[in-house]
C-alpha cells in the first residue's frame, strides 16, 4: 500500500537511541498495519526493560505522524528473540566468537587519545570530559573510556546515571552530550570502592574496549589514572597506536612528575601529542592574573619531553582556574556546554580544535606500500 510504503521510508530516519543506526536496518520493525489512517507499528526492543524505550516510542511516533494520510500512530513494543539478538550481534560485530579490540586492528580509523598525568588532582578527568564534548560539538563521533578504575569520576562529570544495556555478551554504552561513555562506576554500587590488582585492572580495560559496541568512532579518549602503573602499561599493550596527552599544573613539583608520565612513551612506542597546563592562573576582578600554582610548568614539561623523546611536543594550551569549570563538572554538564564563552571553556575548545586538526601518528596504521621484487 502506498501509505505504508511512505511509513517505511519515514522509519528509515528513526535511529535506535543506543546503537545509533536506523531501526529498519537493525531488524527492529516487526510489523506495519494501517486502517483508515491509523498506523500500528510493531517494534522489537533489543532487551526487555530497555531504558530508552520511551525515547524510541516517541521518535517512531513523530516520524510516522509526519507522513501525509496518517491520522494516528500506535506503537506496539515487543522484545527480540535470542535468535534475533544473535543476528544483531553478528551484524554489528562480525562473526568472530571472541570479542576483539576494534581500535587495535590495522584498518581502524579511530584516533585513540590517552589523557595522562603524573599525579592526581591536576584536573585530568575534567579535561577529558570537556575535550570529548568539545570534539563532539565539532561533528566528530566521540567515545570516552573511564580507565581510572580506582578514582572514576567521568559518569558524574558527563551526567551519566545508568549502566550500559547488555545484549547477550555485548554492551551498548550510554550517550551524554553527544559522547558514548563507559566506566566501572556504572557497575558498582554508590560508595563502594574497587579493590583490584593488576590482572583484574587489565581485564576490565580489555572488556571496556572489546565487549562494548562503540560503532565507528572518530576519536576515543581514555581518562587514565595518574602515574605509570598497570593501566598505563595495559593501554600500551591493548592500544599500541594510542597517543598521549599529558596534563599538568604550573607547579614545578607537578611538572616534574608529569614529565616522567610522558617519558613512558619512549618505552611503549606511543606518541606524545602534546601537553595541557591546567589551573594556570586565576583572573581577578581588575583583570590581573594571580598565578596560584606558580608558572611555567606546562612549558617545562613540553620542553623536557621534546628533548627526551627527540621530537617536538607542543604546549597545546593553558586552562585558567574557573569556578564555572568546577561547578559544571559537579552538575554533570561540562563547561564547554554550560558556559561556552567562559575563560576555561574557550581554552578547552581551542585545545579540542588543535587536536582535531593535528594529523594522526603512523603507529599501528597500515601503509599503502607494496613490496617490489627485482
Amino acid at each position: 500500500m502506498p501509505l505504508l510504503d511512505d511509513v517505511r521510508t519515514a522509519l528509515t530516519g528513526v535511529l535506535d537511541p543506543e546503537i545509533h543506526r536506523p531501526i529498519t536496518e537493525l531488524g527492529m520493525v516487526r510489523s506495519l498495519e494501517e486502517t483508515e489512517g491509523v498506523v500500528r507499528v510493531g517494534v522489537d526492543l533489543t532487551v526487555a526493560g530497555c531504558p530508552l524505550k520511551d525515547t524510541l516510542t516517541r521518535d517512531v511516533t513523530a516520524a510516522v505522524s509526519a507522513v501525509d494520510g496518517v491520522t494516528e500512530v500506535r506503537v506496539e513494543l515487543g522484545v527480540m528473540t535470542a535468535e534475533q539478538r544473535s543476528a544483531l550481534r553478528t551484524q554489528l560485530r562480525g562473526s568472530s566468537r571472541e570479542p576483539v579490540v576494534p581500535f587495535a586492528q590495522p584498518g581502524s580509523l579511530t584516533r585513540v587519545l590517552a589523557v595522562a598525568s603524573g599525579k592526581g588532582g591536576v584536573g585530568k578527568s575534567t579535561v577529558t570530559a570537556n575535550l570529548a564534548v568539545a570534539l563532539a560539538a565539532q561533528g566528530l563521533r566521540v567515545g570516552v573510556v573511564d580507565a581510572d578504575i580506582y578514582g572514576f569520576s567521568i559518569p558524574r562529570m558527563l551526567g551519566v546515571d545508568r549502566a550500559p544495556t547488555k545484549v547477550d555478551d555485548m554492551l551498548l554504552p550510554p550517550r551524554a552530550h553527544g559522547v558514548d561513555v563507559v566506566s566501572i562506576g556504572m557497575f558498582v554500587p554508590a560508595g563502594q570502592p574497587v579493590v583490584w590488582r593488576g590482572p583484574m585492572l587489565h581485564r576490565a580495560l580489555q572488556q571496556f574496549l572489546a565487549d562494548v559496541f562503540w560503532g565507528d568512532l572518530d576519536v576515543l579518549l581514555l581518562d587514565l589514572p595518574p602515574g605509570t602503573g598497570d593501566i598505563a602499561i595495559s593501554v600500551a599493550q591493548l592500544l599500541p597506536g594510542s597517543e598521549l596527552l599529558v596534563v599538568t599544573t604550573p607547579q614545578a613539583a607537578a611538572a616534574e612528575v608529569a614529565e616522567r608520565a610522558g617519558t613512558v612513551a619512549a618505552q611503549t612506542g606511543q606518541r606524545v601529542i602534546g601537553v595541557l597546563e591546567n589551573m594556570s592562573w586565576l583572573e581577578l576582578p581588575d583583570g590581573s592574573r594571580l598565578e596560584v600554582f606558580g608558572s611555567g610548568g606546562g612549558a617545562q614539561v613540553a620542553a623536557g619531553l621534546s628533548d627526551r623523546l627527540d621530537t617536538e611536543v607542543p604546549l597545546l594550551g593553558q586552562v585558567p582556574l574557573d569556578t564555572q569549570l568546577r561547578e559544571a563538572g559537579d552538575a554533570g554538564t561540562p563547561v564547554v556546554v554550560s558556559a561556552p564563552d567562559s575563560p576555561a571553556a574557550l581554552a578547552l575548545r581551542e585545545v579540542a580544535r588543535r587536536l582535531a586538526a593535528t594529523p594522526r601518528g603512523l603507529a599501528g596504521r597500515p601503509l599503502p606500500v607494496t613490496p617490489v621484487s627485482h
